[in-house]
């Protein structure tokens, strides 16, 4: 008992009371009912504006109909293999599992599990969180509506015509999730998502004969009641929540007046919108560029919002507070450090749940490059890649060669330290949170050498998986860090709850005589005891890819320490790693079979090097041949 109020005192110091009461008063008022009033169920359809008086009228939209100026037409195999798989009833779920859904697919059956949502309860009746009903992510994802950029890009190269199909789709969609009732309302950021999808198709398919005034009108009805539901639970986001479903949502609201400027009550949606969206941006991305989910996935995310917001705010001839443009050139600098230079990949570091908002291209999910592109042009008129997904946002911009990165660059906001030594990269994690961590991962790191990531983290695989692998993937085992008696840094509660932050780190990674020099300290496991210390030096000679790495453990007690190294399995034998204790003995590892996920719900076997010891040091020298 006593510990567990040591808990709830610890949650409510990292969190705020002001996250607390609003979690009790949320819990109560959906208890009572509350939600069912304000968000309500059936609402009475009324006409904002007609359809033809809509295409006369378009509000400023990066095209307008099937024109995408000096994109050329290139009929790619793997964009008809997408189409002839989503015409088959196999959609690609997280940007990487291929599932057949079927041509009747209702929109609430979780595939992974079959299990089936009941569509008559309100959207607040229904768990996020089942062990029953498995990872609700599973229905989300067709219902985001991301599919539909294949589609369109499959019309568009190969001169064709998809909408009635894809209208059929939203047709079915709205027939079959009233609003209001069902997991598909669950989420505002999906339904964000959703209306900026459908956007995206109304504007290229605004002639076709296949959007009647009937559709359009149901179209129109359940996007205002969309709007409607993320205004009215918008704090939820903004206060229990902060990450980039807040930034989603919020850009949502202002975009609303953007692009329904005959809807009512958009004008003060938008104005409160934009003022939200400036604060989460402000608040969320730190003043060096990183950003507080500690993710590549996630921040390739505010990436592209980014790029639809500051675009269609441009279009608009409307411009955000600077700190907006100010963060995002920052977030863009960041991640074009993180990127190897060979493969143009970035560390699998951070939760990554398989988003990828708005597939302009058939690149691979782990690259960025269209991404980053994108929105450098939208901010300087400028790319570093040969990518045409640029010009559907309607931007022409220069192609100029990519700038050399630096050989040191520190982030002491969130904690990154990354050394560029030619082709090899060195990327080191070691900060404090002020912020709600997701993995006890600090310390950690990764190495690439001529774009093969030796030494790499094993990703994050589902939010809603089994106990075992929750605490493999987030935890210390699953991070080339140390442990003490296989305990995490922190202590885990729930899915995304960690008990006794890391709130005292300091690092430095500097040049001297030819060698990178990296050294940090975290203050952590606090819940083994007090001011338990653990101490990182990495030395690397510039041009020689040999590092030579120290661990050293203060006020452990007699516990056992272990330090774990995870190797790509395809260049186990390129990879020498030796480690002996503080006395110069030499300690023997054990190989183990573990396990990577590059991307969401997808386990691949894997290779880890596991160092146990009694003492309080470990010395490893690791080679790459």
């Amino acid at each position: 008992m006593v510990q567990k109020i040591k808990r709830i005192a610890n949650l409510i110091s990292n969190m705020g009371l002001r996250y607390l009461f609003f979690r009790i008063f949320y819990t109560i008022k959906s208890k009572l009912g509350w939600q069912k009033k304000v968000f309500p169920t059936n609402p009475k359809q009324e006409k904002y504006i007609a359809l033809e008086d809509w295409k006369n009228n378009l509000p400023p939209f990066f095209f307008y109909g099937k024109n995408i100026p000096n994109l050329p037409k290139q009929k790619e195999e793997a964009l008809l293999e997408t189409y002839e798989e989503i015409q088959k009833g196999i959609f690609t779920f997280f940007n990487k599992t291929k599932i057949k859904l079927g041509k009747e697919y209702n929109w609430l059956v979780n595939p992974s599990t079959g299990y089936r949502y009941n569509i008559k309860k309100h959207w607040s009746e229904i768990e996020d969180l089942s062990k029953e009903a498995g990872d609700i992510k599973y229905v989300w994802e067709k219902a985001r509506f991301s599919y539909i950029y294949d589609l369109i890009r499959y019309d568009y190269h190969f001169e064709e015509d998809q909408s009635e199909f894809i209208f059929s789709e939203i047709e079915d969609f709205i027939e079959k999730n009233p609003i209001n009732q069902g997991p598909n309302y669950k989420c505002s950021q999906e339904a964000s998502l959703r209306i900026m999808n459908w956007m995206f198709a109304l504007y290229y398919y605004k002639d076709s004969p296949n959007l009647t005034e009937a559709l359009f009108q149901k179209i129109m009805h359940n996007i205002y009641w969309k709007l409607h539901h993320i205004y009215h639970n918008i704090n939820f986001s903004r206060i229990t929540v902060r990450n980039n479903h807040a930034i989603t949502e919020t850009l949502m609201l202002y975009l609303s007046a953007k692009l329904f400027p005959f809807m009512p009550n958009v004008d003060k949606w938008s104005k409160k919108g934009k003022k939200w969206f400036e604060q989460e941006i402000a608040y969320q991305i730190y003043e060096d560029g990183t950003f507080l989910q500690f993710s590549m996935n996630y921040h390739r995310v505010v990436i592209q919002l980014f790029t639809w917001g500051i675009q269609l705010a441009k279009l608009n001839n409307e411009k955000f507070s600077q700190v907006v443009y100010n963060r995002a050139k920052k977030s863009l600098d960041f991640l074009d450090v993180c990127t190897d230079t060979v493969t143009v990949k970035l560390p699998n570091y951070g939760p990554n749940d398989g988003a990828l908002f708005f597939k302009l291209t058939d690149d691979d999910y782990r690259l960025y490059r269209s991404q980053l592109d994108d929105l450098r042009a939208v901010l300087h008129g400028h790319t570093y890649f040969e990518s045409n997904s640029v010009l559907w946002y309607g931007i022409q911009p220069k192609k100029q060669p990519k700038e050399a990165l630096p050989e040191i660059s520190t982030y002491e906001k969130s904690g990154y330290y990354i050394s560029q030594d030619g082709n090899t990269k060195t990327f080191i994690r070691c900060g404090a949170y002020k912020d709600r961590p997701f993995q006890s991962d600090n310390l950690h790191i990764d190495i690439w050498v001529d774009g093969i990531n030796y030494l790499r983290d094993t990703g994050s695989y589902k939010y809603n998986a089994a106990l075992d692998d929750v605490n493999y993937f987030n935890g210390a085992e699953g991070h080339n860090t140390v442990s003490i008696d296989k305990a995490d840094q922190m202590l885990k509660g729930g899915r995304f709850i960690w008990f006794y932050w890391v709130n005292k780190a300091k690092a430095i990674l500097k040049k001297e005589n030819d060698t990178y020099k990296f050294e940090g300290t975290i203050e952590a496991f606090k819940q083994l005891g007090n001011n338990i210390q653990h101490t990182r030096k990495v030395n690397k000679p510039k041009g020689e890819n040999t590092w030579q790495v120290t661990d050293v453990i203060q006020n452990k007690g007699d516990r056992k320490i272990y330090q774990y190294w995870h190797l790509h399995p395809d260049h186990v034998d390129a990879i020498e790693i030796i480690t002996t204790d503080e006395n110069n003995n030499p300690i023997e590892p054990l190989t183990e079979e573990k396990w990577f996920s590059g991307y969401y719900g997808v386990k691949e076997k894997s290779i880890r090097l596991t160092f146990a010891s009694e003492k309080n040091v470990f010395n490893t020298t690791i080679r790459i041949k």
